[in-house]
């Protein structure tokens, strides 16, 4: 019989590095299953972070956070889980041909963006270098008074068009496929703040100079960021298939406590409905490792 954790974390970004440090630090027995893909590993560097003034880049922070979770305790293995299921004294977890065990799950899945039709060399190279950004929250700051390109259209391309608006005039809206879809609402909120729309396809992405230029219906242009507004893809599978309620866009549901629909299935980052912001998940993840805890001591109390 396998040994039985007091909790499984799945997913090694802000969200599950938080509450691994949380959970290690109350003396339990975890285990984290990281796939390693991470979206905060495709940071270049982010500048709105607490604590680092000079900006820290995705890949140290998450090196950071799991040396300190290590230095506690808890135990990091890079492995996909394939399915959570649910027995009458908590989970069994499913990796490959064999299966672990916990008496709670925490889920921190986080989520896929969906990118531009680039090859992968050019996509990575844009991104290390400021040209490819995908969060106008993070750094929206960093294109102040640049010519900036979105990549999207309809309602979510007009709204992060005029998020971006915040910080610079030269913003144009690329449609991904062919011609807008823009309503006439969309169309004259966008003219009214002068914003450029111009429609699809767009491709031939490559790097010139120091800026990311592509093809468009009007012709080729080049600007010195570019944001897709083109969704993503929330990775709640595994809890969804173990019959946790989600929104219709996949976002798990929790309540104030990080609780799902499952009793002992929790929820935390960008899994779950809310503001796509690392501290947002970190906080979160702070919640959940805390209630974790209570539940556990109220099932059987932890005593040293």
């Amino acid at each position: 019989m396998n040994a039985i954790d007091d909790c499984i974390i799945i997913g090694g970004g802000p969200a599950g590095l938080t509450a691994a440090i949380y959970l290690a630090r109350f003396h339990l027995a975890i285990r984290l299953f990281d796939s390693g893909n991470s979206r905060a590993a495709l940071i270049p560097r982010t500048h709105n972070h607490a604590g680092y003034p000079h900006g820290i880049t995705g890949p140290d922070l998450l090196a950071r956070m799991l040396r300190q979770a290590e230095t506690y305790g808890a135990v990091r293995e890079a492995a996909t889980v394939d399915s959570i299921e649910r027995l009458d004294d908590g989970f069994a977890v499913r990796i490959g041909d064999r299966i672990a065990r916990a008496r709670t799950i925490l889920l921190a899945t986080g989520v896929v963006n969906h990118r531009p039709d680039m090859p992968d060399a050019v996509h990575d190279a844009a991104l290390r270098h400021g040209l490819l950004r995908y969060c106008p929250i993070c750094d929206g700051y960093e294109v102040t008074d640049k010519r900036v390109g979105v990549i999207g259209t309809s309602d979510h391309g007009m709204r992060e068009a005029l998020f971006l608006r915040g910080y610079t005039r030269d913003i144009t809206l690329i449609s991904p496929g062919g011609a807008h879809d823009l309503d006439e609402s969309c169309r004259a909120k966008l003219d009214d703040a002068g914003i450029v729309h111009v429609d699809g396809p767009c491709g031939g992405f490559a790097i010139e100079g120091d800026r990311l230029a592509l093809d468009t219906a009007t012709g080729r242009l080049a600007f010195d960021s570019v944001y897709p507004a083109l969704g993503s893809r929330i990775r709640s599978r595994l809890a969804v298939a173990a019959g946790a309620r989600a929104t219709d866009e996949g976002c798990l549901e929790v309540d104030d406590h990080q609780r799902t629909s499952i009793p002992g299935l929790f929820a935390a980052g960008d899994v779950v409905k809310g503001l796509d912001q690392i501290s947002h998940a970190m906080g979160e993840a702070g919640v959940a490792a805390t209630t974790i805890r209570n539940l556990l001591d109220e099932q059987r109390p932890l005593r040293r």
